[in-house]
């Protein structure tokens, strides 16, 4: 099926790197980011995890959960996880899912549902669509989606600011302007009339143009 913007995240249950996972479950009253890969033992998916395993604090700080996917088994998750910490310095501490099945690979959408078997002989090319990140939030909907080719590696500290721009407008009613950054001015939503913005931001805004009202960031 077909997912998007504001879709309730499928549940599934899952084996992880920590044991048996039911997804709505783990995520509660976080926000949650599902990052997939292709396959284990895979050179730019090594530093992504690694990565991520260095700034996993900075989620935690944000009430957000790590959760990662590779279309292979558990026990290889494992193995992985000690070439990563060796060679990245960093040991992952947030769950991997074994999806050995393809279950939840093509239950979000990041392989055909049709393909039938496992894991077992499929390599990195095949599974080349399951470099995705979904962030969810706690309603359990769906607030981001992204697709990287396998030759370029994600750039996880844009998934922060993403993440801080997400539960920022959830809580105000203002968007995030181009390349903005956690304490820099907001736009005003335009879904909210002059009137009501006056008791919203007292302390007013600039408007270059009457839709563009730029104001300091609430909160």
């Amino acid at each position: 099926m077909s997912l998007r913007i504001n879709d309730i995240a499928p549940d599934f249950t899952a084996q992880t790197t920590q044991g048996e996972v039911r997804f709505h479950d783990f995520i509660g009253d976080h926000w949650v980011v599902l990052f997939s890969h292709p396959k284990d033992f895979t050179p730019v998916c090594t530093t992504e995890l690694g990565y991520l395993a260095k700034i996993e604090p900075e989620f935690t700080k944000r009430n957000t959960k790590l959760i990662g996917l590779s279309v292979d088994p558990v026990d290889n998750h494992h193995k992985w996880a000690a070439d990563i910490e060796e060679t990245q310095g960093h040991l992952p501490k947030y769950p991997l899912i074994g999806d050995h099945d393809l279950n939840v690979a093509k239950l979000y959408n990041m392989l055909p549902a049709d393909i039938s078997g496992t894991s077992e002989g499929r390599t990195a090319a095949t599974n080349a669509t399951v470099r995705s990140v979904f962030i969810v939030g706690p309603d359990k909907r769906i607030k981001l989606i992204l697709t990287y080719p396998m030759t370029t590696g994600r750039n996880f500290d844009e998934i922060v600011r993403v993440l801080d721009s997400l539960q920022l407008t959830a809580r105000h009613k203002v968007a995030t302007p181009a390349n903005w950054k956690q304490g820099e001015d907001v736009i005003i939503a335009g879904s909210v009339s002059d009137e009501d913005a006056k008791a919203l931001f007292p302390a007013g805004w600039k408007a270059p143009k009457p839709y563009l009202r730029i104001t300091k960031q609430p909160g």
